[in-house]
C-alpha cells in the first residue's frame, strides 16, 4: 500500500463527508476491506458524481478501456486499490491491471494519474459491472 497515492485518490474522487472515514479504514489492516467494500453497492454515494464518466456499453472491452485511459493521459504504470488481495495496494503495468480487474467482479480503482485520472469498476451484479472513468 502506498499511503500517499491513496490519500490523493480519496481526496480527489470521494465525497468529502466520507473521506476521513475511508482513509481511516484504508490504513487499518483490519478495516481496509470495509473501505473498499463501500464501493460495491453504494459507490454513487461514496464517489463524487461530478468526476464520474460512465463508459458506454459499446466500449466495454479491455482494449477499449485501455485506449480510453491512454487517450486521457494514462502512462504505462498505475496503482490499484481493489478487493482482489492479489493486486490491492500495488503498482503495476496498466494493461495487466485492467486484465486483472476486468473479470474480478468486485469493485476496484486503477489510478493512472494520481488525483486526476482513474478507472473505477463497481461490483458485477447482472451483466457487465458499471464502469467509469474518474477524471478531474
Amino acid at each position: 500500500m502506498i499511503k500517499e497515492f491513496e490519500e490523493k485518490i480519496i481526496k480527489s474522487f470521494f465525497n468529502k463527508r466520507v473521506q476521513q472515514r475511508i482513509l481511516y479504514e484504508l490504513f487499518s489492516p483490519q478495516k481496509r476491506g470495509d473501505a473498499l467494500w463501500k464501493l460495491n453497492h453504494s459507490y454513487s454515494g461514496t464517489l463524487r458524481k461530478e468526476f464520474m464518466i460512465q463508459i458506454p456499453k459499446s466500449q466495454l472491452d479491455r482494449q477499449e478501456i485501455e485506449r480510453l485511459l491512454i487517450k486521457q493521459g494514462a502512462g504505462d504504470t498505475c496503482y490499484v486499490m481493489s478487493l482482489n488481495d492479489a493486486i490491492d495496494g500495488k503498482e503495476m503495468d496498466l494493461k495487466t491491471a485492467i486484465d486483472r480487474v476486468f473479470g474480478y467482479g468486485l469493485s476496484s480503482i486503477i489510478s493512472c494519474v494520481h488525483g486526476h485520472l482513474a478507472y473505477f469498476q463497481a461490483e458485477q451484479e447482472l451483466g457487465a459491472p458499471p464502469r467509469f472513468i474518474l477524471k478531474r
